[in-house]
């Protein structure tokens, strides 16, 4: 048993600070944590096949900046699907352009790759794709590529306070 904690306690020590910060989200939200080390969850494929779900299972982050308030827009789409810049434009209000790595890493917290939907640094402008709510569970990155989390639709949305919504091709 002191083994045990003596091991824990190493994994906590080395645990990265967006990992500790999507961790910390989920406990204020009450969430159960279940959060999973994959060897790499870069893509919607890798990680399916690292959790044994569908590609459509997993929550994918895709971030867009506003043309008009220069701030990060997330949409969380299945992971087959593809966002349609136009119709994504229209839902968020504003034009949409290219979000580099330095406005989505300040901005969220996150490196790209890794972008969770919660846990962010600063409140975020969110809409979801309407086909993850067909699932009892989806998947999410928890701020590294190599560590997802599992969530029921509905709570992930509330999570972040999502506009379910229709943005795909």
């Amino acid at each position: 048993m002191a083994l045990a904690r003596c091991m824990f306690q190493f994994h906590i020590v080395w645990m990265s600070k967006s990992l500790k910060r999507v961790r910390a989200a989920l406990e204020a939200l009450g969430a159960l944590i279940n959060i999973v080390e994959t060897q790499l969850a870069r893509t919607a494929a890798d990680a399916a096949a690292a959790v044994g779900c569908e590609v459509d299972q997993i929550a994918k982050s895709i971030i867009f900046k506003g043309d008009v308030s220069n701030k990060v827009i997330l949409f969380v789409t299945a992971g087959g699907n593809q966002v349609d810049p136009v119709k994504a434009a229209k839902v968020a209000g504003e034009p949409l352009g290219k979000a580099d790595a330095a406005l989505i890493r300040s901005q969220t917290g996150f490196a790209i790759g890794g972008v969770s939907p919660v846990g962010h640094l600063n409140p975020i402008q969110a809409f979801v794709d309407q086909r993850l709510i067909e699932f009892d569970e989806i998947w999410a990155a928890a701020g590294t590529p190599n560590h997802v989390f599992a969530s029921s639709p509905s709570d992930m949305v509330s999570f972040f306070d999502g506009q379910l919504t229709e943005f795909t091709t």
